[in-house]
């Protein structure tokens, strides 16, 4: 028997039981007294179910004072341990940039008990199981640091930013509203006073930053969200526009699994292909995300979207035209 089969055998025992004798323990699950000793300590101490020993009836029982009895989860779904490894590496990212860091240990290390209540160390999970970052940026630490603190404090912050597109440094004063991890990458949703508009920073762009003592301006949430985030990508915006995105039959089903944008429709074609209608704003993410499926991806509308798909496809054949 595994022992994650034994814990939970343990746990349907000491709720259904009012006492449970070692004997009865090592008679279910078929084990030596060292192993079921073993498993007690694991599930007490690590795991952090409130089992104790009742003296008087010479038995195990749990704790009706504790406030928690339930065992965590022992079997994850691949989207749970997903989902705990993802906050366990988030996690260990935020407390390396130096922010909430004694608050978020506790968490953290909550995440790893989770994770070591399998049949392996969480470093052996973590192991076999990779979360790999594709495309993650460098940031400077000491700046989402000052950032997290204006946020939370609700103060205004002054950056200097430097555009990815032009190159162009500005300097901005900007009501910090939240931040948002997006593709390995974090950005800043914030009040710009200086084009008095909300606007979306990439954290690693930031060369400078300081917080004033002025108060934040704020924004409502729904507002917030409706400026920068109903179109596609992390880049969106109020001013939404459709895309009709036609796939070839061999990419047709890898991408009737993707989830595009919450907005999005999709359907089969009777040949086989698969047209997918989705909003935007900013167009060069979902540029990006069409060129990478090559000749698999025909952009049917609109036609200035269309176009410049064509024209970058043009250029990266310029670059081969010597050959």
């Amino acid at each position: 028997m595994e022992r994650n089969e034994r814990f939970a055998r343990i746990q349907r025992l000491l709720q259904t039981r009012p006492v449970v004798r070692l004997s009865d323990l090592c008679s279910a699950l078929e084990v030596s007294r060292a192993t079921i000793f073993r498993d007690l300590s694991h599930l007490t101490n690590r795991v952090g179910l409130p089992i104790v020993f009742d003296r008087e009836r010479n038995g195990y029982c749990l704790n009706p004072a504790a406030a928690r009895s339930e065992l965590p989860g022992l079997w994850f779904t691949p989207g749970e341990i997903y989902a705990l490894l993802s906050m366990q590496r988030l996690l260990a990212s935020v407390d390396r940039s130096g922010v909430l860091g004694e608050q978020l240990a506790p968490l953290h290390e909550r995440l790893l008990t989770l994770l070591e209540s399998q049949n392996d160390s969480a470093i052996e999970v973590a192991r076999r199981v990779r979360i790999v970052s594709a495309a993650a940026r460098t940031y400077a630490p000491q700046h989402f640091q000052t950032i997290a603190s204006a946020l939370l404090e609700r103060r205004r912050i002054r950056l200097t930013y430097v555009a990815r597109r032009s190159g162009e440094e500005t300097e901005r004063e900007v009501s910090p509203l939240r931040l948002t991890h997006y593709r390995d990458n974090w950005y800043l949703d914030a009040w710009c006073h200086l084009r008095r508009q909300l606007r979306r920073f990439a954290v690693d762009a930031i060369e400078s930053v300081r917080v004033l003592e002025t108060l934040a301006h704020e924004i409502d949430e729904a507002q917030l969200d409706a400026a920068l985030g109903a179109g596609y990508g992390v880049f969106a915006g109020s001013a939404v526009r459709w895309a009709t995105l036609l796939f070839s039959a061999d990419r047709a089903r890898w991408v009737a699994a993707e989830d595009w944008h919450p907005q999005q429709r999709g359907r089969f074609l009777p040949d086989g292909r698969y047209q997918l209608v989705l909003p935007y704003s900013d167009d060069p993410e979902l540029i990006m995300d069409v060129l990478k499926y090559g000749p698999d991806c025909t952009v049917v509308a609109p036609p200035d979207l269309r176009a410049k798909v064509r024209q970058r496809l043009q250029a990266a054949i310029d670059h081969y035209a010597g050959d």
